[in-house]
Parts: structure tokens; sequence; C-alpha cells
């Protein structure tokens, strides 16, 4: 047989291998760009279907509370914490993990407050939620966090107060009055402003 058309037989059988070489090529890098654009920025897996706040704040009427579920559980620290405890108390509880941005940015005004007052009748816990302890721990060193914080690796802690937080959101924020009752809610990042805004009405109006 003729070595050129040989050649050109040859040529032509290959054309279609190279065309789906680079159709899948094309493909694959399709799928690398929609997974980077879509995926959490850090690669723990414990961000997964969680969704940022959208800055909203509410406080609530006393007419319009509800009641806070008696949230309870271990410590970072080793410890045991239950809201119930705590009745006749303002609690602000704050919904966070290490691995959030966004609650690397408020840290430091939930610290400032906290301590502002503290022995004022206001406790604050954190709930570390779809964490690990490690990292965790090194976050409230990192921004020298006082106030506990209760383990909630699967999220279940969480879905407590799916009546007042969206159970995804994070970082989010409760203000509970001196009855047990949901008062007040930030999600997103809340501010040394808005925090004490949520508090201070509470601490002044004894039926609260």
């Amino acid at each position: 047989m003729d070595r050129a058309l040989i050649a050109r037989m040859m040529s032509a059988a290959s054309r279609p291998s190279r065309r789906v070489g680079i159709s899948i090529t094309l493909t694959a890098a399709a799928m690398l760009l929609s997974a980077c654009g879509s995926a959490p920025r850090a690669s723990s897996a414990t961000q997964e279907g969680f969704v940022a706040g959208d800055g909203s704040l509410v406080v609530l009427p006393q007419s319009q509370r509800e009641p806070a579920p008696d949230l309870q559980g271990t410590t970072l620290d080793g410890g045991t914490f239950r809201l119930a405890d705590h009745r006749g108390e303002v609690v602000v509880v704050n919904v966070w993990a290490s691995w959030c941005a966004p609650c690397r940015a408020e840290a430091p005004d939930l610290v400032a407050v906290s301590k502002d007052f503290a022995g004022k009748g206001v406790t604050f816990v954190g709930l570390d939620t779809r964490d690990s302890d490690v990292p965790a721990r090194a976050f409230v060193t990192r921004f020298g966090i006082t106030y506990p914080s209760v383990i909630d690796r699967d999220g279940r802690l969480q879905l407590l107060f799916a009546g007042s937080l969206p159970p995804q959101a994070i970082p989010s924020t409760l203000v509970i009055d001196r009855d047990g009752l949901v008062a007040a809610r930030a999600l997103g990042i809340v501010s040394e402003s808005s925090l004490r805004g949520m508090i201070e009405p509470l601490l002044a109006d004894p039926g609260s």
C-alpha cells in the first residue's frame, strides 16, 4: 500500500482521539474552575453547608420573646455549661468556629464587651460549632477569650436554636433576657456598639 495513503489513514484515525482528549481536558478544567468558585476558602469539611449572616439585628419586645432552649454541654476548657443555671442573668450566646473569618473579625469586640459587663449580671458563652478542639482552643488563646465555649462538633446544639436562628448561620449572636427568653439576635459580625445596644436595655428594664 502507498506510504502516503497509509499516513493519511493513520492521521484521520487519530483525529477523533485528539478531539476527545481536548474535549476531556476542557471539561476537566471547567469542572475545576467551578469547584474553586464554590468551595469554602479553607480545606476543612466543617465549613460545608454554612452560610454567612446577612448583618441583620433584631430586638424583640417582651411580648414577642420565646423561651431559649436549655443549652448544655462540655466546654473547651473541660468544664460544663447549662443555660438554665443562669436564669436571672442576661446571657449572650455567640455561635462561632475557628475556621470562620468573620468570627475572627468580631472576636475582639465580643471580648471587650464581655469584660466591661463582668460582674454586672451578664454571662457570655460561645457555641463552637462544626469545629475541631485544637484550632478552637488556639482561637480562644489568640483572642484572649475568657468566657466558656460549649463544644458543638456536629452542629446539633446550634439546631436547638432553630426557632431563633437560621441553623446554618455563622457567626450569629443571641441575647437572652433574665427570664430565659430570646430578646435579641444578630446575624453576621456583631460590633461592640450593637452588642451593647442589645444588652443594656435588658439590664435597665427590671421586667426583662
